[in-house]
């Protein structure tokens, strides 16, 4: 017998005033974005899939997309500044290196996000507007969020293009490893200044519809010598969740006090990016160059005993320094670069989820702890 499946109406996402299909692109300006492309193919195992410069039309900016599954980063450096967002992109790059300039959200609708957004309290930066070409129609909106960081909000269902008009489809840098290094972005974490957390969760809840998803305050994320405070934020579905982060009085500088001094203040910290094999994710990056934060043997010695069973025996976790957590849902394996550039700055995380839709709350401790090694190595502990 087959058995009929009757779907529902999907009341929750009706009643949703911010509805989101999930992120678009995480967008970097950076100082030479074909040197950036070439090190996020070769290491991050990311297939550039479009281009624009001035062979097609860009005399300003040169970007390049890639992609890995549904994770999609683009970079753009300044050939010659002519507008006011080329000096824009140009200041933020003298001012902060190489960062996170846009979260872009793909929208059902961008013009009504946007009017939710504005009429809730978001600073509007580009009104919604069609860009078209040969591929069909793509509408895009902007408001700003913390910092100098904004929010494209991207509809891009009348558009079968490799990126977004302007762009054109480009040949992968390297040859793409046998199997995908990660398919999706988790979340995105960003960092702002003591006092201002609550701040930009209520932004989130009032201007976005994004409800409250975890809160780490206090012990939950404190060492001996630093201190921090968190909360995050999602949408709906979960599909988009965004970690706020600031400060907290300790005894030495935080991870997040290094981060607002040497970017210049708030700004995106880290990307996490979902994985379904961790290990040979981290043999593959760590082969090809990238460096990942360690942890000391004794986080092993007890870690079955509260984490349990999970999918990579504990040997395979020590050998490679990945971590584990637990919790009421399942659990989770993570692990998390070094900044990616010379300014103590941005990094990711790579994690793969077995039903839990925590943040690693039991690694707090032992992923400080080596973060602030890392710190006393460049002297600002």
């Amino acid at each position: 017998m087959t058995e009929t499946t009757h779907t529902a109406p999907d009341t929750a996402r009706q009643a949703d005033p911010f509805p989101v299909n999930g992120m678009d692109a995480v967008v970097f300006a950076v100082g030479n974005a074909k040197q950036a492309a070439h090190y996020y193919s070769s290491a991050f195992g990311m297939k550039l899939v479009a281009y624009s410069g001035p062979e097609n039309g860009s005399r300003e900016t040169a970007s390049y997309v890639l992609e890995s599954g549904s994770a999609r980063f683009v970079f753009t450096s300044v050939i010659k500044a002519v507008t006011d967002h080329g000096r824009f992109l140009a200041e933020h790059v003298a001012e902060h290196g190489d960062g996170v300039v846009d979260l872009a959200i793909e929208v059902p609708d961008a013009r009504a996000a946007y009017a939710y957004a504005v009429e809730h309290g978001a600073t509007g930066l580009v009104e919604p507007h069609d860009v078209k070409d040969e591929h069909g129609t793509v509408v895009l909106a902007a408001i700003a969020t913390y910092g100098k960081t904004r929010h494209t909000l991207v509809e891009r269902k009348g558009y079968e293009g490799p990126y977004l008009p302007g762009y054109a489809a480009a040949r992968p840098l390297v040859a793409a490893p046998e199997k995908r290094t990660f398919q999706a972005v988790d979340h995105c974490v960003g960092n702002v200044e003591l006092g201002k957390m609550n701040d930009w969760v209520t932004f989130y809840n009032e201007v976005m519809g994004f409800t409250n998803m975890k809160e780490f305050v206090g012990d939950d994320i404190a060492t001996e010598y630093s201190a921090l405070m968190s909360k995050v934020v999602a949408d709906g579905t979960k599909k988009v969740k965004f970690p706020i982060n600031e400060p907290a009085v300790a005894k030495k500088k935080s991870q997040i006090d290094e981060y607002l001094e040497f970017y210049g203040g708030p700004g995106v910290q880290h990307i996490a990016l979902a994985t379904n094999d961790i290990v040979t994710t981290v043999r593959t990056m760590r082969a090809a160059g990238v460096e990942f934060l360690d942890v000391p043997d004794s986080y092993y010695d007890t870690l079955g005993e509260w984490v349990g069973d999970t999918r990579v025996p504990i040997d395979v976790l020590r050998e490679n320094r990945i971590l584990a957590d637990r919790d009421e849902d399942g659990y989770l394996l993570q692990i998390f670069s070094k900044p990616v550039q010379d300014r103590p700055t941005v990094f990711f995380e790579m994690i793969e989820r077995h039903g839990s839709m925590g943040f690693g709350k039991g690694n707090f401790k032992a992923l400080f702890e080596a973060i602030e090694r890392e710190q006393d190595k460049r002297g600002n502990l």
